[in-house]
């Protein structure tokens, strides 16, 4: 009885799909290996299990025969057109470096050198250009310097209106510190009219003199006022002494 076909489908048994690609891939590395020395062909197998681990067979080498495999690929097709690419580019990297050479040595013409090769009417639109450019420098200049003008005329009108507001506000915290003073300094006054106003009994004495003794001159009137009173004193004791001594005498000689 011989064996039956297999149908060829994806194993689903986990355990029956590992024996198979064991089984077959061993099949299939000694084909490749017999095929290789009986025919005298160079082979080359390289194989990936469904983790990902790498199986491989090459009669003479695999780094050889891969790229034995790139060249012959590599169709005459695809080396034109490469070619066309390369030439294109070279062409543009061509036309971008006169283009540069062309810029620079107009360059130095603007900057006034290498002027010999120049004709008259290379010169004159050099000259135009000279002009044109010069031209259109002034007029940015002028604009500019009129709108920092205007910024200026701008500020300066800002200024002005924050300095008349602090003039005003100024002038309206002068006046009411101003009475506030002035309300201060008459209080003041009035206290010290109330302290030092002269007594009425000393009236007639002093008709002469201010009503408002301040300082150090008041200090000097009190100073001798007690000093004449203490002479009094001595003066009244002295005048006892000699009368009770008069007196003592005068019972004695009688």
């Amino acid at each position: 009885m011989g064996r039956g076909r297999v149908e060829l489908k994806r194993i689903e048994n986990k355990i029956n799909r590992q024996v198979t690609f064991s089984k077959r891939r061993n099949g299939l590395l000694k084909k490749a290996y017999e095929l290789s020395v009986l025919c005298d062909a160079e082979v080359g197998l390289i194989i990936f299990s469904s983790r990902g681990k790498l199986y491989e067979f090459a009669s003479a080498g695999m780094n050889r025969t891969l790229e034995r495999y790139q060249r012959c690929c590599y169709t005459p097709q695809d080396s034109s057109a490469a070619e066309r690419e390369t030439q294109s580019w070279y062409q543009e990297v061509s036309k971008l470096k006169a283009k540069y050479e062309s810029l620079q040595r107009s360059q130095r013409h603007l900057l006034g050198e290498d002027l010999g090769p120049l004709s008259v009417k290379e010169l004159q639109s050099l000259e135009k250009q000279l002009e044109g450019a010069l031209s259109q420098a002034r007029q940015r200049k002028t604009q500019i310097m009129m709108e920092q003008m205007e910024e200026l005329r701008r500020k300066e009108r800002h200024l002005g209106d924050i300095n008349k507001q602090l003039k005003n506000k100024l002038e309206t915290e002068g006046q009411g510190s101003l009475r506030a003073i002035q309300a201060s300094w008459e209080s003041s006054a009035m206290v010290a009219n109330n302290n030092y106003s002269v007594h009425p009994s000393q009236s007639n004495s002093m008709d002469c003199e201010p009503t408002l003794q301040i300082g150090y001159h008041n200090y000097v009137q009190q100073h001798q006022q007690q000093q004449q009173q203490q002479q009094e004193e001595a003066n009244l004791a002295r005048n006892v002494g000699n009368s009770s001594e008069n007196n003592f005498i005068q019972g004695w000689a009688l």
